[in-house]
This record gives C-alpha cells, structure tokens and sequence, in this order.
C-alpha cells in the first residue's frame, strides 16, 4: 500500500504526436524515480500500448503519473490513463491473450498486465474506461497467466 503519492503529470492523448510525448514522459520519469534500463522500456512498453488503446478505442483521453512511495519506503511509479469513450464490453475477453478489437496483435491490455506489478481495470460500457498501473523499482515482475 502507498504511503504517499505525488501527482507528476497530466498529459492529453488526443493524436499520434502524442503518444509519442506520452512514451518519452514515462522514460524521463522512470528515470527519475530510479528505475532501471529494462523496467525502464517494461514500463514504457505498457504505457505506449496503453496510450494507444486510450486514443484508438477510448477516442482520446488522458495520462496522469504519479510518483509512489510504497510503507517500506520503496518508489515507483503509478500511470492511469482516462477515457470517456465507449468502454469494454467483456473485460475478461479483452485482457486474454490474442484477444483484438481491430487489426493489432492483441498483445494490448494482456501484455501490458505482464509488464508492470499493479494492474486495474474500471470500465463501463458507454461511459468510458480507466486503466491504472504501478511498477516498483528493484521488484521482479511476477508472471501472471492468460485472462
């Protein structure tokens, strides 16, 4: 659990543009908080994919990080991504792996779960759709199965 968060960042998904700022914020503010190489692109690797999904599916929205401080003083680094669009209808069917909604690979929620420790879902058809994910710095990722 959190003992403290600091809000670092709003960013606008809206284009192409940028999700490529979006991509390069998360490099620059994992960084930061102390992350190394390979976390760094596992944590950059989610948020593209993610950002994607927001502006695809979502028809845009936004990305809020936020520096983290977990009770044994370790940091990390929490993203959520906020559209209003249409939502999804069957989560369950989304986060399992192969799984697309158009012409991608269908590695988009599924393996973006894999790439981080903390991975929420909230989305209600025809309202929108929030996806909240945290890594910690110096924590392996624990793989996680299918859906």
């Amino acid at each position: 659990m959190d003992t403290a968060a600091d809000v670092e960042a709003r960013l606008p998904i809206r284009s192409d543009m940028d999700l490529a700022w979006v991509r390069q914020h998360v490099r620059q503010a994992a960084t930061r908080v102390g992350f190394g190489l390979v976390d760094q692109t596992k944590l950059v690797t989610a948020a593209s994919e993610l950002a994607r999904n927001t502006l695809v599916h979502g028809g845009g929205g936004v990305l809020e990080t936020t520096r983290v401080t977990a009770a044994d003083g370790t940091a990390g680094l929490r993203l959520t991504f906020s559209d209003e669009g249409p939502g999804i209808p069957d989560l369950e069917r989304a986060l399992s792996d192969g799984y697309t909604s158009g012409d991608g690979l269908g590695m988009g929620l599924g393996g973006s779960r894999r790439l981080v420790h903390d991975f929420e879902v909230d989305s209600t058809p025809g309202t929108g759709t929030t996806v909240r994910v945290t890594s910690w710095v110096s924590r392996p990722v624990r793989p996680r199965g299918g859906a």
